[in-house]
């Protein structure tokens, strides 16, 4: 659990990290977006931008977890997008995406700015050979953070 000096630092950060010149821009886009679409294909339409970000950065290299999370981490460390936290569990492998500058879509963007993520992940993983296996979003427990959750084959 996030202490509150801890959430108020991660607030200041959300706010701020994308440029100025860019937040206007993207909250009017985010309200267009919300007057032409619905939240589902708003969120088609985000994991599909997600998974076409994600083709210009083939992670055929990646042989283990390790592998991916280093991948993944220098990608989003080299454009400012947060990090991201790969935990294998019994029954599937969590991916916790945090520090986006989703935000700068604007709150009411929140139910669907984050397939954006959601449309890279899987197609990473499926690259790497995941398959069918679809990539679920959760609510994470951190207001920062996007969680993903890969579930293993019954």
């Amino acid at each position: 659990m996030q202490d509150e000096h801890t959430a108020t630092l991660l607030d200041y950060y959300t706010r701020h990290q994308t440029s100025v010149q860019w937040r206007g821009f993207l909250s009017a886009l985010a309200e267009e977006f919300e007057t032409q679409l619905d939240t589902s294909q708003l969120r088609m339409l985000m994991a599909r931008i997600g998974a076409r970000f994600a083709a210009k950065y083939p992670a055929s290299e990646c042989a283990t977890l390790d592998d991916l999370a280093s991948f993944l981490n220098a990608i989003w460390s080299e454009l400012d997008w947060g990090f991201v936290r790969l935990v294998e569990r019994d029954d599937y492998l969590s991916l916790e995406h945090a520090c986006a500058p989703l935000a700068a879509f604007g709150e009411r963007a929140a139910p669907w700015a984050s397939a954006f993520l959601e449309g890279a992940y899987q197609h990473w993983l499926h690259e790497l050979g995941a398959g069918s296996l679809a990539l679920q979003e959760y609510r994470s427990a951190n207001a920062h953070a996007c969680e993903f959750r890969l579930l293993k084959a019954a």
